[in-house]
């Protein structure tokens, strides 16, 4: 629903001094929407689009044209689909330059961005939609309106906040964009709630709703808990966080899976790869296992999609340039190959080779305890049944009903994780109760057991032909 623009807001955006806004081209740009049945996003001519992300915060403000460009070719290959990447950014974005000395507003200010960085900000998006990749845009870290943490300061009203929300969709009106508003807070006051609302509107009225729109929340919460109701939310993030190993994202992704009005919803920001553990390295890293079993537990549970990140990676820790945050232990530039980040490929092409905007999670295909730690159990199926799969972590056997699926003949495959690779596990009657036992078990000995409908003839999981 575009908001409508009234004379005082235009009012107000005429006394800001903002740069002019670049022609729009003629040709219509791409677009996504959200699916009939709420659950998904697709592109606007129906062909399902999966969101698989990368946590890239300081894109904008660290990496000079050239670095940026290694590192968004790197994750096209890699078949990622969306760069999440902040424009006013976390660590001194205010104050601290971009890679040539530019910083983003003049005096401090939402209504004066300075052109020559935005023009960098320009070169990235470009570069990254020629490469296929969407650009999950985040207008300001949440330090710029909520000061909970951070070095802010802060800066946003809610006048500030729309007109800036306007100028920046107007700037990238045709670009391949989704709007991620939040940046790692929590809306804790009415005042935080009308800076939010009043940048949607922005945001809205900039590009006249051309782009889906989100929020990034803060560590163990849900976007649903404070915006699920606004009418520019278009999908609902989590952020499962760093806290602790082998937490359980599934029951909060089913948590908004299960909300009303339906709304897509994922993890936006689960562990990252090469992260200490509760942020103390005494207790361990999060591993490429660690980000396998937030993504298939996620995705299994309903999620449309599913964010991967790296601790190296979202601040482009370099220590040649002796840029360093908290425990960085990799530079980007070979953190970019840690096996997680090629791993979370096989994801998107296991659920890509089969029907996707039907894909429900179902529980009820496991029989018995799912279990919980590193053994938990997820389950997914296609709601006519053509298919179902089920997840086991560390190999754990299990038994599955098989009248879940439809068919007089079920066709089982095991899926590798680690390496994409599709095993036959035999046919079987569609009838009655059967144990699945992985090829092997323990710690980084993942499992995807894939059931299909042998009449579908559908290829290997993981293919598309």
């Amino acid at each position: 629903m575009k908001p409508i623009v009234t004379a005082s807001a235009c009012a107000v955006l005429a006394c800001f001094s903002f740069p002019a806004v670049p022609a729009s081209p003629a040709a219509e740009p791409p677009r996504l929407c959200v699916s009939d049945n709420g659950r998904f996003l697709m592109h606007t001519d129906g062909k399902p689009f999966f969101y698989l992300g990368d946590t890239a915060w300081e894109l904008f403000h660290c990496l000079t044209r050239e670095e940026a460009d290694l590192y968004l070719r790197t994750r096209a290959e890699q078949k990622f689909t969306v760069i999440q990447a902040v424009v006013l950014a976390e660590f001194d974005g205010l104050r601290m330059p971009n890679a040539y000395g530019h910083l983003p507003l003049r005096n401090d200010d939402p209504t004066q961005p300075v052109e020559e960085y935005f023009q960098h900000v320009d070169w990235i998006t470009k570069r990254a939609n020629e490469l296929g990749l969407w650009v999950g845009m985040v207008p300001t870290w949440g330090d710029k309106w909520n000061k909970r943490w951070g070095k802010g300061p802060l800066i946003f009203t809610p006048q500030n906040a729309r007109a800036y929300g306007e100028w920046l969709a107007q700037r990238y009106r045709d670009a391949k964009i989704i709007w991620i508003l939040g940046g790692d807070r929590a809306i804790e006051s009415d005042e935080q709630r009308l800076i939010n609302r009043a940048m949607a509107t922005g945001l809205r009225a900039g590009d006249g709703g051309a782009h889906l729109i989100t929020f990034h929340p803060s560590g163990g919460r849900h976007s649903a808990d404070m915006v699920h109701d606004e009418p520019w939310l278009d999908f609902n993030m989590i952020q499962s966080g760093h806290a602790e190993k082998n937490i359980a994202s599934y029951d909060k992704i089913a948590r908004d899976y299960a909300r009303t009005p339906t709304k897509p919803c994922m993890d936006a920001e689960p562990c990252y790869e090469n992260h200490p553990v509760r942020r103390k390295k005494e207790q361990g890293w999060f591993d490429q296992w660690d980000v396998r079993k937030l993504c298939y537990w996620g995705l299994f549970a309903g999620a449309h999609g599913h964010t991967y990140g790296c601790h190296d990676i979202w601040s482009f820790h370099d220590p040649a340039k002796k840029r360093r945050f908290v425990d960085q232990r990799t530079a980007w530039q070979e953190a970019i190959h840690l096996p997680g980040a090629n791993q979370m490929r096989h994801a998107r092409a296991l659920l890509e080779s089969r029907p996707f905007l039907t894909r429900i999670p179902d529980q009820s295909v496991i029989v018995g305890d799912a279990g919980t730690g590193a053994d938990h159990l997820q389950a997914t199926r296609d709601a006519q049944g053509s298919y179902a799969m089920v997840y086991s972590p560390s190999g754990k056997s299990f038994k599955v009903r098989m009248e879940k699926i439809t068919g007089e003949k079920i066709k089982a495959w095991w899926f590798n994780p680690r390496d994409g690779k599709a095993t036959p596990a035999g046919e079987f009657a569609s009838t009655g109760e059967r144990e699945f036992t992985p090829p092997t078990s323990g710690d980084n000995n993942d499992w995807v057991l894939v059931l299909d409908n042998a009449a579908k003839k559908f290829p290997p999981p993981g293919r598309t032909k």
